[in-house]
């Protein structure tokens, strides 16, 4: 068993991986726990693709290639919530020594969720596209259970909205039906315990700014 709090606490997303496999016994052991997590009406409506070896090298060739092209669209956000990117930016680029005017190693840095930070396995997260939002929740509630079993069994994680931006590409990669909506994807391996922006602490709001209490 393991310390919840403690692997919430752990939890981070890993930017830089090191190339030591993931035994299988260990990921198996994190799906069949978040097979668990709840979902409206049980529909279980998660899909994951995993793609190792030759395949994840062929999907990330395939992927820079066309990133190279065609600059990464980036999932705008209102003007009141652009400066959490923003924060997170300067967390994440201060910590790798880049600069905010150093647009040529920004740019490197962009590239490198197309390479999924080097994970040795990445996983596509999907749904059906005919769901609406209370499944979406669902899928969202399945993946966090996913990264905290994965986190408590010493496996780092990224979750990576960024790929999400060339679905055609991954569903051609990984025969990925055109029934289902790609959500992001999910690098999976070992945190290398040597580069920085591994140790981040992001800051966080306070839980009164997010929670209140109504009644007696």
């Amino acid at each position: 068993m393991f310390d919840l709090d403690q692997t919430i606490k752990d939890r981070h997303s890993t930017r830089k991986f090191l190339s030591q496999p993931v035994p299988r016994a260990l990921l198996d052991e994190a799906l069949a726990l978040a097979q668990l997590a709840p979902s409206n009406s049980n529909i279980q409506p998660w899909r994951l693709v995993f793609a190792q070896g030759g395949c994840r090298d062929r999907l990330q060739e395939a992927l820079l290639n066309l990133a190279k092209q065609q600059p990464p669209y980036s999932f705008g956000l209102p003007s009141a919530f652009q400066h959490y990117r923003q924060e997170l930016g300067a967390q994440v680029y201060g910590a790798m020594g880049i600069t905010r005017d150093d647009k040529a190693n920004r740019q490197l840095a962009v590239l490198r969720n197309y390479e999924f930070f080097g994970a040795p396995i990445v996983g596509i997260v999907c749904m059906h596209q005919d769901l609406g939002v209370a499944d979406a929740l669902s899928v969202g509630m399945y993946l966090q259970t996913l990264v905290l079993c994965l986190t408590a069994r010493g496996i780092g994680t990224c979750v990576e909205v960024s790929l999400a931006a060339y679905p055609e590409i991954i569903r051609s990669k990984l025969n990925i039906p055109p029934e289902l909506l790609i959500i992001c994807g999910l690098a999976v391996g070992y945190s290398d315990p040597d580069f920085p922006a591994n140790h981040l602490h992001i800051n966080r709001e306070s839980v009164e700014k997010n929670v209140s209490f109504q009644g007696d």
